[in-house]
């Protein structure tokens, strides 16, 4: 006697009886659009993205916390407050409004000097270091690219810098706080944004430098002298051109924003309302440069070096 079978019923390929409800919803997804993929495909990239992001915010965590252990936090806030509280002693005793933007004005004339060279003495070893140490070997054989890595170690030592900068100038700051009252706060808090922002471009600067150097003593070597370029040589060339020629606002302008330091020392300065300085600040005081085009520039100096570093990574060899 032979079974036959329900003429409801069709048999796939694993001999498993395959309902009506199995049929209609085969012949639902024949009519779909996508063919039942397309939602699948953009869950699957999401989650991609996201898993990415999770290894740089991972990789930052791990540079952040290594930083951190080897003191660079702790020396860099007590360099800020010590030379701020200096300056902000000796910086008169009448008490006002235009006393304390006098006394902002020398922070920012002491921060152009320590905050870039504090960015660059964070980030010089950041990868040629690692190299070094045989760790970035170790990191590049796990399962993330190397765009990652640089980006994770860049934010890392970004939060260590940063915050220093916050903890150290901020002592400073509460100490102004107490002498001259909160009318002029604002003025002090623009200050502290700035700083931050000068130096993490220095920072990625550094990181750029630190990819491409082939041993820690020739990353510092470079640090050092683009340190004297931005803050000191660049200012003399400038002034020295202003001096000789009659420049039009536009080459003035361009010799401002070709230099991250000056960018910082005219962005804090024109917020004051006090002159804008002496030097190169003074001739640029009539550019008309705003405060928009002066934030933009920062973002671009940390910007262009990140995505330099992240090319020049995948052309090291290890």
């Amino acid at each position: 006697m032979t079974d036959t079978a329900d003429p409801g019923q069709q048999t796939d390929g694993d001999s498993r009886p395959q309902t009506d409800n199995d049929l209609r919803q085969q012949t639902d997804d024949s009519h779909r659009p996508d063919g039942g993929y397309v939602t699948d495909v953009a869950v699957a990239t999401d989650d991609a993205n996201w898993q990415r992001l999770r290894q740089v915010g991972t990789l930052a965590v791990t540079e952040y916390r290594l930083t951190v252990r080897s003191k660079w936090a702790y020396a860099l806030t007590g360099l800020f407050a010590i030379f701020g509280l200096m300056l902000a002693t000796f910086s008169g005793s009448a008490v006002g409004p235009d006393d304390m933007e006098r006394v902002v004005a020398s922070l920012t004339n002491l921060a152009v000097y320590l905050v870039p060279l504090a960015g660059l003495a964070v980030g010089y070893d950041a990868i040629v270091g690692r190299d070094e140490q045989g760790w970035l070997a170790v990191v590049f054989s796990l399962p993330v690219t190397r765009a990652q890595v640089v980006v994770g170690t860049f934010l890392g030592r970004a939060v260590v810098l940063a915050g220093s900068t916050i903890v150290g100038f901020g002592v400073v700051g509460f100490v102004l706080l107490r002498g001259y009252g909160a009318s002029s706060w604002p003025s002090f808090l623009w200050f502290l944004g700035a700083a931050v922002g000068v130096g993490i471009v220095f920072l990625a600067i550094a990181v750029l430098v630190s990819t491409v150097a082939r041993e820690k003593t020739h990353a510092l070597g470079v640090v050092l002298l683009v340190w004297l370029w931005f803050v000191l040589i660049h200012d003399l060339i400038s002034l020295g051109i202003v001096a000789a020629t009659s420049l039009p606002d536009v080459a003035l302008t361009g010799l401002v924003l070709a230099n991250p330091a000056s960018v910082f020392r005219v962005l804090v300065l024109t917020q004051l309302g006090t002159a804008a300085g002496s030097g190169l600040d003074a001739a640029t005081a009539t550019t008309g440069l705003s405060t928009g085009v002066l934030v933009v520039t920062l973002l671009a100096w940390v910007v262009v070096p990140l995505v330099l570093a992240t090319l020049a990574v995948y052309r090291r060899r290890l």
